[in-house]
Formats: structure tokens, sequence, C-alpha cells
């Protein structure tokens, strides 16, 4: 099968494309535009060191050391005892797929032409990318100022035949547990690739920037634009499930408070709804005026996760196409400039934000699941079991949201706030934007766990209102499930049951299946 093609020009990246990066495993290759650029800039490099300029990390050290010139002799150490002295990290390796956006990310900020690498250089990283050998790179280590330097120096470590790769067919299905470490110049040398000796500026070039905290950035984008349709269908069946009346989401009442958010919810929880004879069967004669909050305000909820991911989403595309190493360099003007594109903090900041916004689709949904299995608010049987007493139902799935509720309490604290100086304090600032991208990930994934169990939960309550069907959206989300899970007569082992439905989510099925049917906003 012929490899589809993604070319990198520096300034076109998209969340989109690095979906498609991940899902089709394209041919990367750098626009001819680009490649013109990388050597006008490549050769400016070439004519400073020759006349002994001094250029910070180019003939001085680094941090506080850029006061100390370097002989021209020395210029190619200097850049391989950077790489080797930065890799510094611990902890559990990255996730593959990440380290490949990393990858990406790289290639892509130095493909604008103002880092001074050379092309052979950023080709080898390209050829790396192509023939999935991943760099294994420890998870900690990151301040998020200077960059991401201590992971992103494990990168090029493997780059100058000094670090450790994998090697994979596909970053989102290999066991990362069942595929070999090897060292990286055994795992080069297996694609004819040679590792590359580093030239003045390009240890620099490779390791200062954001790409680790904004790898993890675009992943969670990608997957939170998901969820977010999953959350509304979540909050959907558990309206129906409840009995929930349908006058809080009619749009006179949206369009008077006009966050698109809130508006694109109240429509799709419509949407889900539309024709349920659950609903119209309490139209009449119901003593309830309206409903607690978490099924009320699903618009207002939802909708400002919704808007928050937007904007966080927004702020991630500009860092996709930004060159943000130091100095940077102007091949027009023949100038370097020392600033500081590497700092992190604009992803500091928009992860810490996206933990937040993910954060409130869980809370809010462990307390719409509580309320299901809550024989006093719910008017179901208790626990949703059949047979109550014997069987205890879904009484401790609830115990599982509470406690991912809670974990992502203490995870949603903002990493941007705090600052540790370093580098004898010239670098007094950081940011710790990868410490922000991290959790946000953790936070992601324990959302979609608290989602798959309000599912499993909702589902079960709709048995309850048999004969009775539900709307036409969750009458298909309820039929997508029974097709995994069968409703539950007796107690069995239920983390089965959440992780099997966590798939459908992860893996679309459930979403997809809707919009065969359903439009959802």
């Amino acid at each position: 099968m012929v490899r589809k093609k993604l070319i990198v020009d520096g300034k076109s990246l998209t969340l989109d494309k690095i979906e498609f990066f991940l899902k089709e495993n394209p041919i990367v290759s750098l626009s001819n535009d680009s490649k013109k650029n990388v050597i006008k800039a490549r050769k400016l490099i070439d004519k400073w060191v020759e006349e002994s300029k001094v250029i910070y990390g180019v003939t001085t050290g680094f941090g506080e050391f850029a006061n100390v010139s370097i002989s021209k002799k020395d210029i190619e150490k200097l850049q391989e005892n950077l790489i080797v002295s930065h890799s510094t990290g611990v902890g559990d390796p990255l996730p593959p797929f990440i380290v490949k956006i990393m990858m990406l990310l790289r290639v892509n900020a130095l493909a604008s032409g103002h880092s001074g690498i050379r092309l052979e250089t950023l080709e080898l990283l390209i050829a790396m990318i192509n023939n999935n050998i991943i760099p294994v790179i420890p998870s900690q280590g990151s301040v998020g100022s200077s960059g991401d330097l201590a992971p992103l120096s494990h990168l090029v470590l493997a780059m100058i035949g000094k670090g450790e790769a994998q090697i994979y067919k596909d970053v989102m299905k290999d066991n990362q547990h069942k595929v070999k470490v090897l060292k990286s110049s055994v795992a080069l040398k297996k694609f004819g690739l040679t590792p590359v000796k580093l030239a003045a500026k390009e240890g620099l070039a490779l390791i200062n920037g954001t790409q680790m905290m904004t790898a993890f950035a675009s992943y969670i984008c990608i997957e939170a634009k998901r969820l977010e349709k999953i959350a509304d269908i979540a909050g959907a069946l558990s309206h129906e499930t409840l009995r929930g009346t349908d006058n809080a989401f009619d749009l006179r009442i949206h369009k008077l408070r006009p966050f698109p958010g809130q508006i694109a919810v109240a429509k799709n929880i419509l949407a889900m709804i539309k024709g349920s004879e659950i609903r119209e069967s309490h139209r009449e004669n119901d003593p309830r005026v309206q409903d607690s909050y978490s099924i009320r305000c699903i618009p207002q909820i939802h909708g400002a996760s919704r808007d928050s991911i937007d904007y966080v989403s927004s702020r991630v595309e500009i860092e996709l196409n930004s060159v943000n190493d130091n100095p940077l360099i102007f091949p027009d003007d023949e100038a370097h400039l020392e600033g500081g594109n590497f700092h992190g903090q604009p992803m500091a900041l928009a992860m810490d934000f996206m933990a937040i916004a993910l954060s409130e689709y869980a809370s809010v949904s462990e307390r719409r699941t509580e309320r299901m299995l809550n024989g006093s608010l719910s008017s179901l049987p208790r626990f949703l079991a059949k047979n109550g007493g014997l069987n205890s139902g879904l009484m401790i799935a609830q115990y599982t949201s509470a406690a991912l509720v809670s974990e992502n309490k203490v995870l949603a604290h903002p990493a941007s706030v705090d600052s540790i100086p370093t580098s004898a304090n010239q670098e007094d600032h950081n940011s710790m934007g990868s410490i922000a991208a991290r959790k946000c990930f953790q936070i992601l994934k324990n959302v979609q766990s608290v989602l798959a169990i309000e599912i499993l939960t909702a589902c079960q309550g709709l048995e309850f209102h048999k004969p009775m069907k539900p709307g036409l959206g969750n009458q298909i989300a309820f039929n997508t499930i029974r097709k995994k899970v069968p409703s539950l007569e007796n107690d069995r082992i239920l983390y089965k049951d959440i992780e099997c439905v966590k798939e459908m989510i992860l893996k679309n099925n459930l979403l997809d299946e809707i919009l065969k049917k359903i439009i959802l906003q």
C-alpha cells in the first residue's frame, strides 16, 4: 500500500495534519522553499564561524557559561557536549506517539530557516520519522524554559548514536512493552542511516524548543475535540434515564446568552433526545418544575469547557508553526538575535487551562452518575441493580468515578504558577509547561474513564424504562453499547465493561455510529 505524504514548510502545520500524521503514518518531506531557507541560514552560520564571530551557543558556552569563548577547533565538541550533558531525564519513557509528534514539531520549527541547522542533519531526523525509529525519552526533567532541554537532548542523543531507540510499525498500535529497546546506532544502521556529527549551532538548534509540551498539547487538543461530543452524548443518555425535561435546552434560552459552546451543546442534546417516548411519557403531570444543575445546566457547563478547548487549540496551533530556539538567525539581514522564544509560558498556561476545562467534564459527569444510582433521586432501583441486596449493581462504579474526579482536582492545580530558577539564576523564571502538559494528559485519560462509566450507567438505567424508547440518538448509542456490553442482570466483573465502553470511545465506534444518523455540533 502506497504511503501518503506530508510536506513540512514551517508555517502550515495544523492539529488536523497532526491527527493525519498519527493515523496514516505518511512519508514526511520538506518543501522546496524550506530546503532553500535552511541552506541559506546554514551558510551564514558557517561564515560567522569562519570569522570567529562571538555568538551565543555557537562560539560561546551555554546558560551561565555564555561569557566563555570557545575556540574554533572545539566548536563541534561543544555541540556534542551540550547534548550529552543535557541528557538528564528520569522517569518512565514518554509514549512513542508523543515522541513522534515531538520529532515532527522540531522538523517544522527548523524548516523555517531561522535556526542555522544543516539540511543533512534535518533530513536524518526526517528519515527517523519515516522509518518509525523512535528515541526512548524519559518523561521527567524539563522545567519548560530554554525549551524542553532534557527531553529534546535525549531525542538528539539518538541522532548522534549515543542514545536508545525503538522501531515501530505503528506507534498508535504497537505495544510499547513488546518493542525491543536498541542502541540508537544499531537502530539507525538497520535502515542504512549514519549517526550525525553535530556542527556549530546544531545541538542548540535541536534542543531549544517547546516540542515536548507542545506534542502533548497537540494530542490532548485532538482528543478533547472528540471528547466534547462524547460528553454531550453521555449527558443526553443520563437526561433520559433521569426523565429530565427538554425545556432547559430550548434554543430561545441559549440565544439570550450566546456563547458558541453553550448553543452547540444545547443543539446536541436536543438532537440526541429527539423523538423520545420517555420524554413524552411525563410531559404532563410531572411534579418536578426543573431538573438539577447537572442535567439542566449541561449546555452551560459543557459549553464553557468546549469554548475553552477551542481557545487552547488556537494557542497550540500558533505554537505549532513558531520558531522557538535561540539565538535566531535572520539570513536576509545577516543578523542573529538572542531572545526567549523557547520560553514555555504560552503552552504552560494553555495546558493548565485545558486541565481545568477537561476536569469539569468529569466533575459534572460523576454527579449525573451518582444521581442515576441514587434511588431516592432517580426513582429507579437503587444502584440500578436487579434483585438489589443480593446484587450491588453499579454501586462501586460511582466510587471509581469519584476517585478519578478527586485525582483530577489535584492534577488541575496549575503548574505554571510555580517557578524554580536554574542555571545559577541566569534562567530565573521557568514555565513548568512540560509538567502542565503531562498532568493534563493524565486528566484526559481520567475523563475518558469517567464518561465511560456514565455511559455504562445510563444504558443500564434505560433498561428500566422499557418498552418506552429514548430519542433517536440515544437509541443508537444504547444499541451500540449493547452490541458489546449486555444488560446487567446479575453482578459481574465490571471493570471489563468499563474498559469495553472506554475502548468504544477511544476507537470512535460509539461516535461514528451516532454520526451516521445524527448531526452533532
